[in-house]
């Protein structure tokens, strides 16, 4: 009896120790499983403040954006607006062309070669010439370009006429000279300024004044309605 209760007891022990060595080992596989998960949280978060790091030297100093006055908390971003187009400075230069006229250009094969070299643009009849010399319109400004210079003679005529075609006047005259004080006694603006009138879109028409306007020395000029 002696001898059967001692077995017990020591198959009793031996299976405690063997469930305390197996918790035990348990307790061991889970610690290290433990240990495993923070470092692996370590690494990552020192991974993820590295990251950061690079990014922040990357990019520079970074200021927080406040959307307190935002609607809906939401930043609004202006675009870049595009270069004004100088659109008054492109008129102006494009006026300046259409007002330009040349020395170079040649007048003498559109003139009428009659006794005074008379002008009428292509499409106007013969008669709107004779009706200038008769002086069916009457003569509602006039330009005197005695003693100037050819430069400011030239600049002086196309202000005129686009002044009088903006007033809505239809017959001009322009007075150049007979060159009578002029070396040779030849007219030194006479050709210039029949030239420079046939380049002018607003002139339709010119012939030479009658002898009580001006004669030989100045040109009526029919304008276009503005």
């Amino acid at each position: 009896m002696k001898q059967l209760l001692t077995k017990r007891l020591k198959d009793h022990l031996i299976k405690d120790l063997k469930d305390l060595k197996a918790v035990k080992k348990e307790i061991e596989t889970r610690a290290r499983l433990e240990q495993g998960r923070v470092a692996a949280r370590l690494a990552a978060t020192a991974k993820n403040r590295s990251e950061k790091e690079l990014f922040s030297r990357a990019i520079g100093p970074i200021k927080a954006l406040s959307t307190k006055h935002l609607p809906g908390h939401k930043a609004s971003l202006q675009r870049a607006q595009p270069a004004p187009i100088p659109v008054q400075q492109q008129r102006d230069e494009l006026a300046v062309m259409r007002e330009a006229i040349s020395d170079e250009f040649d007048a003498e094969t559109l003139l009428d070669t009659d006794e005074a070299l008379s002008f009428r643009r292509p499409g106007m009849g013969p008669d709107v010439v004779r009706k200038l010399r008769r002086g069916n319109w009457s003569i509602q400004r006039q330009l005197d370009l005695h003693g100037l210079r050819r430069e400011d003679a030239r600049e002086a005529l196309a202000a005129f006429i686009r002044e009088a075609n903006k007033a809505g006047l239809r017959c001009v005259r322009v007075v150049h000279g007979k060159g009578l004080g002029s070396p040779g006694k030849t007219p030194v603006l006479k050709g210039r300024v029949q030239s420079w009138l046939i380049q002018k879109q607003e002139v339709l028409a010119f012939v030479q004044a009658r002898p009580a306007e001006g004669g030989a020395g100045a040109l009526v000029v029919l304008l276009a309605q503005s």
